[in-house]
């Protein structure tokens, strides 16, 4: 039997602290005449209660309003009209405006997705029919699934879903997965370029995935845990956080986070003059519209990785009377501000670098790159020794 009470007590307990929730609710909403009504009498019923007080729990909290599924589909709507906008910026272009030109095309990608959920999925007789359809789905397991483990917190508050020993072989083992499904799209699309997009992949993946492995090594390596409410703690201040302790690792996670999402300069298995978005050319509606967001997703995730391990994930200066009101939320809302600056790092390359081809991301990756994370390795071990 399941022990409800115990359940609710527990979550009770571990409340997200967010003072100033309370005087907003109690002071400002109950006092709105007919709202305040309706919400005092949802108040009153048990199982409203209990169901604010699930969401509430730190570990849901966390992991479905922030910085998890809420925040990420926020950045799925705001990023790609961020990106345009400064990209256009960049190239003396206004960037989208054409939907809703007053508010200067911020709800282009509502319009997108409308799109997508509104146009036909065409499946071609050639294509391996039930793969082809369960591969993008199947894609949004190991992308979403290291949000589990990110801890958001400080030191002194831990803003982590699911603490464990190895969070970051786990987050490392998920990330691994994510190139299989995109060779199963290809596989399973059966065109020639989707192959060729898909080799491309393949080749890809071999060139990062062994830097992007050294360059956690050499953070677990210096920090001494895998934990991570470890890695977090033990950037105590700013100067400890790791891209001060070794910046060297900290490059080569971000070459190969951009290099993983397939982003400019590094959109080799896509490319669009070349391949007509490599591995998803036969993909339409919204099949389509996944595969375009999966890039954005991938690098949501990857940023905030390496906002906690870094950029001392929700650390930072402690501002008067907003600090002690928001509580365990400022320190949620500073980790998400370093996850959008490292994004929007991410996506101004596209209007600075052009993009490389096979061979050239392959020479990055194994020479420049490997060699860069074992150099990082060799300093934290260094740095281990001293401190």
């Amino acid at each position: 039997m399941i022990d409800i009470s115990g359940l609710v007590n527990l979550m009770i307990a571990e409340q997200v602290n967010i003072p100033l929730l309370y005087p907003i609710i109690y002071n400002f909403v109950l006092k709105i005449p007919v709202i305040g009504n309706i919400v005092a009498f949802l108040l009153g019923i048990p199982i409203i209660r209990y169901l604010i007080a699930f969401i509430l729990w730190k570990p849901i909290f966390i992991l479905l309003i922030i910085p998890g599924f809420g925040t990420l589909g926020t950045m799925l709507l705001v990023l790609p009209w961020l990106e345009r906008k400064l990209v256009g910026r960049m190239q003396w272009r206004v960037g989208p405006r054409e939907i809703a030109p007053r508010t200067r095309g911020s709800i282009q990608l509502l319009a997108d997705s409308l799109r997508f959920l509104c146009q036909e999925v065409i499946i071609h007789k050639e294509a391996h029919k039930p793969y082809f359809l369960q591969f993008p789905f199947l894609y949004f397991l190991p992308v979403l699934l290291p949000l589990l483990f990110i801890n958001a917190g400080t030191i002194g508050r831990t803003l982590v879903p699911i603490e464990s020993e190895y969070a970051l072989q786990l987050m490392i083992a998920l990330i691994s997965l994510m190139p299989v499904f995109i060779l199963g799209v290809g596989w399973s699309s059966n065109n020639r370029f989707a192959f060729i997009g898909t080799v491309r992949e393949a080749f890809m993946y071999f060139a990062y995935e062994i830097p992007f492995i050294i360059a956690i090594l050499a953070m677990v390596i210096l920090y001494g845990t895998s934990n991570t409410v470890g890695v977090v703690s033990a950037q105590t201040s700013w100067w400890n956080w790791g891209i001060i302790l070794n910046p060297l690792a900290a490059l080569t996670f971000f070459v190969a986070a951009v290099m993983a999402t397939a982003r400019l300069p590094f959109e080799i298995p896509e490319a669009d003059q070349e391949l007509a978005f490599g591995p998803f050319i036969e993909y339409s509606g919204i099949a389509f519209g996944l595969a375009y967001v999966m890039a954005y997703e991938k690098m949501y995730v990857l940023s905030a990785i390496m906002t906690m391990l870094f950029l001392g994930a929700g650390s930072g200066p402690a501002i008067p009377y907003v600090t002690p009101l928001l509580g365990d939320l400022y320190y949620a809302i500073l980790f998400v501000i370093k996850t959008l600056i490292i994004l929007l790092v991410m996506v101004n390359l596209r209007g600075v670098y052009p993009r490389y081809r096979l061979d050239q991301g392959l020479r990055i990756g194994w020479g420049a790159m490997l060699t860069l994370g074992l150099i990082a390795v060799a300093w934290s071990i260094v740095l281990g020794v001293v401190l």
